[in-house]
C-alpha cells in the first residue's frame, strides 16, 4: 500500500482534497518502517552482519501495523469470554445511503451503532427470547472485496442472557434471534434517529438533503430489504478468538491482496465464489484505487470496536463475574500485568538476539537511527 501512494501519490493528489484524517493516515502509511520514523542499527558479534531496524507507525490505517494490536485485543479478551456458544451477526446499511455517509460519515457510523445495540439489547430483554441482559460486541467495516463502500458492523454475541434473578437464560429455540424481525426493527430504529438528526441535529444544515432529496431518500429506504445476516453459532473460546481474530483489526486491503501495479494501475485479488479457486484479479486505476481506499479512514478519535451489556465498561468486572457463577464456571486465570518501567528494564537488558543471517552470533544494537522530518503530503490539489 504504501508503494502505491509513493508512486501514483501525485497524480491522486492533483486533483483530490485530502481531509485532515486522511492525510495523517497517508504520513503514516507512507512513512511506517522506513528511515523517516527512525530505529536502530544491529550487527552480529559473529559473522558481522548489519540491518536496520525501523520503527512501525503503529497507525490503524496501516496493512503493516495490526498484527501486533491485534494479538494484544485478543489477549485482553480472553478473560472476557464466557462458556457457552457465540453467535455472529451482521448489520448492514442500504448502500442508498453511502451519498449521506460521504458528508457525515461520523453521524451514519453513529447511528449504526446506537441502532444494532439497541436492537440486540431489547431482543435479549424480551422474554419471548431470553428475558435478560446479553454480552455482545461490534466492530464496524465500511468496505467491500474491490474497496468500494459497504457499511455494515459485525456483532459477536454470546449464547444466552444473565437475568434479574441471577440465571443464564440459553436461547430456547436453537438460534438466538430472528433475523427477520431483527431487520425490521433495526431499519424502524435506524429511520427514526437519522429522522431526529434531520429534525435537530446535523442534517438539518444540509443543503444537498433538501426536502424532495429527503423524500426520496426515505422512500428508497423503506423500500429496501434492511438485511441482517446470522451465521451458525461459533465453538468454544479458541474458536471464537481465532474467528474475532478476523475481524476486529482488519484494514480496508492488506498488501497480500496486492498483487501487482504498473503503469495501467493496481491489480488487486477479489473472492469470487463462481471461480474454482474461489478468487479473481480486478485491475482499478490507480487514482481510483487510492480514492476507494481513504474512503474507509475512520474520523479522527472514531471508536470501530465497541463492547455493550455484560461487556460494557460500566458493568464489565460485576456483570461477567455475576454470569460465570450463574454458569458455574470458574474466574479466568489472572493476568500477569507488567509496570512500564519494569517492561522497559527488561527490554533493556536484552541487548542481542539471535542472527537470522549465521544463526549462531547475537545482533547487538551499535547505533540509533533518528526520526526524519515526514514531509506531509498536500492536503488540497490546485485550485
Amino acid at each position: 500500500m504504501a508503494e502505491v501512494l509513493r508512486t501514483f501519490g501525485s497524480a491522486y493528489l492533483a486533483t483530490h482534497t485530502l481531509f485532515p484524517n486522511q492525510a495523517r493516515a497517508w504520513r503514516a502509511i507512507v512513512a511506517c518502517r522506513t528511515a523517516q520514523l527512525g530505529g536502530q542499527v544491529e550487527r552480529c558479534d559473529a559473522c558481522g552482519a548489519t540491518r536496520y531496524v525501523y520503527h512501525s507507525c503503529r497507525n490503524r490505517h496501516c496493512p503493516l501495523c495490526q498484527t501486533r494490536a491485534k494479538e494484544a485485543w485478543l489477549a485482553a479478551r480472553r478473560r472476557e469470554l464466557l462458556p457457552v456458544p457465540y453467535f455472529h451477526l451482521v448489520f448492514t446499511l442500504p448502500h442508498a445511503l453511502n451519498g449521506l455517509v460521504a458528508r457525515h460519515d461520523r453521524l451514519v457510523y453513529e447511528l449504526l451503532f446506537a441502532a444494532a445495540s439497541s436492537t440486540l439489547t431489547e431482543f435479549a430483554a424480551n422474554p419471548r427470547w431470553l428475558g435478560g441482559v446479553s454480552a455482545f460486541t461490534l466492530v464496524l467495516h465500511t468496505w467491500k472485496q474491490d474497496l468500494g463502500r459497504h457499511i455494515h458492523a459485525h456483532a459477536l454475541v454470546a449464547g444466552g442472557a444473565l437475568t434479574t434473578q441471577g440465571e443464564w437464560v440459553q436461547p430456547k429455540r436453537g438460534f438466538l434471534f430472528p433475523v427477520h424481525a431483527l431487520s425490521k426493527v433495526f431499519r424502524g430504529k435506524f429511520m427514526a434517529a437519522l429522522a431526529a438528526q434531520r429534525q435537530a441535529g446535523p442534517l438539518e444544515a444540509d443543503t444537498a438533503l433538501t426536502d424532495p432529496a429527503w423524500r426520496m431518500l426515505t422512500r428508497e429506504l423503506h423500500r429496501t430489504d434492511w438485511v441482517v445476516y446470522a451465521k451458525q453459532p461459533l465453538g468454544g473460546p479458541s474458536q471464537v478468538l481465532e474467528y474475532l481474530g478476523r475481524y476486529t483489526h482488519r484494514v480496508a486491503i492488506s498488501n497480500e491482496r496486492i498483487v501487482g501495479l504498473d503503469a495501467e494501475g493496481v491489480r488487486l485479488r477479489v473472492r469470487d465464489p463462481s471461480r474454482p479457486k474461489g478468487r479473481r484479479v480486478i485491475a482499478l486505476p490507480a487514482v481510483e484505487f487510492i480514492a476507494r481506499f481513504l474512503l474507509h479512514v475512520l474520523p479522527r478519535g472514531f471508536k470501530r470496536i465497541r463492547h455493550y451489556s455484560l461487556l460494557g465498561p460500566a458493568r464489565k468486572r460485576v456483570g461477567l463475574a455475576a454470569a460465570r457463577t450463574a454458569l458455574r464456571a470458574p474466574p479466568p486465570q489472572p493476568a500477569v500485568i507488567e509496570s512500564a518501567e519494569a517492561f522497559l528494564r527488561r527490554v533493556a537488558r536484552i541487548e542481542w538476539m539471535c542472527c537470522p543471517y549465521c544463526h549462531a552470533g547475537r545482533l547487538v544494537s551499535i547505533d540509533v537511527i533518528q526520526p526524519a522530518p515526514i514531509q506531509a503530503p498536500a492536503p488540497r490539489g490546485p485550485p
